[in-house]
């Protein structure tokens, strides 16, 4: 990537989803959002369904879904707000979901995530935030792929972090079972992961017409940090080289998730990080903008692609 060739919008960090979204009309569009009950996730299906998408909430608390849904659809006026059970970290849960797909699926937002979280492992043994934020989403966009395929020029948003500059993926290692457990090593881990996926994903895909960008949407107070404490933010934020982070809003965070999703200027585009609204720039040491080369290795993305369709195939 030159300078010539990076994407830039006329968004900002500022920008709210429904600003971005403004003008593009997705009637006729079929949207799932992943975690879409709670914090960016429920503004980023609230932008695409005021957008005219249907939009399906893949959600753990079906309750917090209904309530949500309804939420949409009296704000935006658009009935076609679905919801439907998914927990990512239970691969019964995901092969669920993508058996009861029916037809064409165009956009794909990969929003859920668990940050920072207590040493927990799945029943296989897996470290949760690997298995949440990444294995969980590639079996999903993988056991969709034939729905995305059939929409013709379909999109996958991968939701990553800043976070991913503080780890590559340490493929000999990648479930800290020698390595001591660190719970924003683990997190960073998988938010590169997030990255990788979008490479190579888009590698796979192009000919059937999907591409796959990642993102970093900003810092939001939502529920993806009740693991953290203000302290332990403000700490790790300072290992990872920044001096604080300016909060955005759930609408302005859902901003870049929606507009990789919708924009027009990323027709046939894949395989690229953005945030605040543009693609990122190469990572400038000292600081948490842009994007480590590592994220966006095609040779580390084609290992772990193969590393997770055989750890999901066991």
């Amino acid at each position: 990537m030159t300078e010539s060739t990076r994407i830039t919008t006329p968004f900002t960090a500022e920008s709210t989803a429904a600003e971005v979204v403004d003008g593009i009309d997705l009637t006729g569009r079929r949207a799932v959002v992943t975690g879409g009950a709670s914090g960016i996730g429920i503004e980023t299906a609230r932008a695409l369904a005021g957008a005219g998408a249907e939009v399906t909430l893949a959600v753990r608390d079906l309750g917090a879904g209904e309530r949500t849904a309804n939420d949409i659809v009296a704000t935006t006026g658009n009935k076609q707000v679905l919801v439907a059970p998914l927990d990512l970290a239970d691969q019964a849960s995901v092969a669920a979901f993508t058996a009861a797909w029916d037809g064409p699926l165009h956009l794909l937002v990969n929003n859920a995530g668990v940050m920072a979280s207590p040493e927990t492992r799945t029943p296989e043994g897996w470290e949760l935030q690997f298995a949440t934020n990444h294995l969980g989403h590639f079996a999903l966009a993988t056991g969709l792929h034939r729905a995305l395929a059939a929409a013709g020029g379909a999109r996958v948003v991968s939701v990553s972090s800043s976070a991913h500059l503080r780890s590559p993926i340490v493929f000999e290692d990648i479930h800290f079972r020698e390595r001591v457990y660190e719970p924003w090593s683990a997190y960073g881990q998988s938010k590169t992961a997030n990255v990788l996926f979008g490479v190579e994903a888009t590698r796979r895909w192009e000919s059937d017409g999907i591409t796959v960008n990642a993102l970093m949407p900003g810092g939001i107070r939502t529920n993806l940090q009740r693991h953290v404490s203000q302290e332990d933010l403000d700490r790790a934020v300072a290992a990872a080289g920044g001096s604080g982070i300016t909060w955005k809003t759930p609408e302005q965070g859902a901003a870049t998730s929606v507009l990789v999703a919708t924009s027009p200027l990323l027709e046939g585009v894949g395989g690229r990080y953005f945030e605040d609204c543009d693609e990122a720039g190469p990572n400038q040491p000292g600081t948490r903008k842009g994007v480590a080369a590592y994220a966006l290795d095609p040779e580390a993305a084609a290992r772990l692609w193969q590393v997770s369709a055989e750890t999901l195939a066991r």
